[in-house]
């Protein structure tokens, strides 16, 4: 999640390990000339936590309509990432140094992070849009998880010029089944047009009313081992309650499995936590993996300032936990929504968290 300070207009994903692992000697040149000649940089440090199962400018965080919910304890944290800079904007001299100095910031050239075209405004866009998706999906993962029916639909936003579906499949189309085979969600679109392995399929959409059907033959990606249709889809739900979320100053997709938690949380008899404190970040996917986010040095140091002791971390990020734990916070590496509510219950009822898999 991204926490964009006030004092500057900013919001992006933080970056992964590789782009923040900058030359020191070569930032600290860049923070030196930076006091004499203004210069584009992006600031990270500790951005401040909301408890999903809490309060937030006096209203629930998570308000669930059209369900029983019963009473929660304890907090289970999402964390953010303040960022600061970013397209067309400048941070402080001494800002930029204040963040490179400290053990939990990092600075880098707004160029390393974003295209020369990009603006702040379609940086905060996209971050919106991302929480807004995240949002959903969460409450997706968190019914697949208490086993409850809903249906997700697939409707196509784009299609990739040159991919095999450019020509056949348009914007607005729905897509409804995959060799006869009617489709439940996205990862059961992705599990259809590779079963075949590169062989044709036979697409079934739903345009203006009518159903068509269209044979495309997959296209190989070798970067993620998989077949594509060339198609950007947007997921939309049709659920049996509806979650509302009383928290708009943030951006990004990484508070995921944290709220997918707090709505479980809301839904299942018995206090999750047993009052304890807990944190964590995770992008979120409807069968519930967790998925690796950036700036996770920053939320894990937010989360300890905050009060938590527990920190729930995507395996993903392992690479980048080791080594930067603040003291007196314990980390718990998740793979999936139910080794992190098995976590926070188990943790809650007395379990020490040392006996639950960690980054090493």
């Amino acid at each position: 999640m991204v926490f964009p300070q006030k004092v500057k207009k900013s919001g992006a994903p933080a970056p992964r390990a590789d782009l923040r692992r900058v030359s020191a000697w070569a930032t600290l040149a860049l923070v030196a000339v930076s006091f004499v000649a203004p210069a584009n940089f992006v600031t990270e440090e500790p951005g401040p936590t909301f408890n999903t199962i809490g309060d937030f400018n006096e209203k629930q965080l998570i308000e669930i309509e059209d369900a029983q919910t019963y009473p929660v304890s304890g907090a289970l944290d999402m964390t953010t990432v303040s960022v600061a800079g970013g397209p067309n904007s400048t941070v402080g001299a001494l800002n930029v140094l204040s963040a490179w100095l400290s053990d939990s910031g990092s600075v880098l050239p707004s160029d390393l992070m974003y295209a020369p075209t990009v603006t702040n405004e379609q940086v905060s866009q996209r971050n919106s849009a991302e929480m807004t998706n995240s949002q959903e999906v969460a409450q997706a993962a968190a019914l697949t998880y208490l086993g409850e029916d809903f249906t997700e639909h697939l409707t196509v936003s784009g299609v990739a010029e040159g991919g095999p579906s450019e020509g056949l499949i348009e914007e607005q189309d729905v897509i409804l089944r995959v060799d006869g085979a009617n489709l439940d969600g996205f990862e059961s679109l992705t599990e259809a047009i590779n079963k075949p392995k590169g062989a044709a399929v036979t697409v079934t959409v739903r345009r203006d009313g009518a159903e068509r059907d269209f044979t495309i033959t997959p296209l190989y990606n070798e970067e993620n081992d998989s077949y594509l249709l060339g198609l950007y889809l947007a997921r939309s739900f049709d659920f049996p309650l509806t979650v509302n979320y009383g928290l708009e100053e943030v951006g990004g997709p990484s508070a995921g499995m944290m709220f997918a938690l707090g709505i479980i949380d809301e839904l299942t008899e018995g206090e999750m936590t047993g009052g304890e404190h807990f944190a964590g970040t995770g992008t979120i996917d409807t069968d519930g993996a967790v998925g690796g986010i950036g700036g996770i040095a920053q939320k894990m140091r937010g989360a300890s300032e905050a009060g938590a002791t527990v920190f729930l971390a995507p395996a993903e990020n392992c690479d980048e936990v080791v080594g930067r734990v603040p003291a007196g916070l314990s980390v718990v590496k998740v793979e999936t929504l139910t080794d992190a509510v098995e976590a926070v219950e188990q943790i809650g009822k007395g379990s020490d968290p040392a006996t639950f898999p960690t980054c090493s």
